[in-house]
């Protein structure tokens, strides 16, 4: 994995969103891992404009997250809701 994604900090993040550090498969968890990895290529791409392959990266991780939140909705109202306003995405 990247430089900027520790595993300790992976399994905070899982521990946080997903209930424990061994559900790596919840959608919570993942849409929280989405939104890290994104905030860190913002901030590569701010200062590295000219970066395609990143570029690249970064609108296919926004388009998974947006699929997994997607699904959220339609799974749990409730639960959408609460990550939306942890993570403060706009919607």
């Amino acid at each position: 994995m990247s430089s900027y994604l520790s595993a300790e900090k992976k399994q905070e993040l899982f521990a946080q969103y997903g209930g424990s550090e061994t559900n790596t498969g919840a959608v919570e968890s993942q849409i929280a891992l989405f939104t890290f990895r994104i905030h860190a290529m913002s901030d590569h791409l701010k200062e590295n404009q000219k970066d395609q392959s990143c570029r690249k990266a970064l609108l296919t991780l926004v388009g998974k997250r947006k699929k997994l939140l997607a699904y959220l909705q339609h799974k749990d109202i409730t639960s959408y809701r609460a990550i939306l306003e942890k993570l403060n995405i706009r919607k």
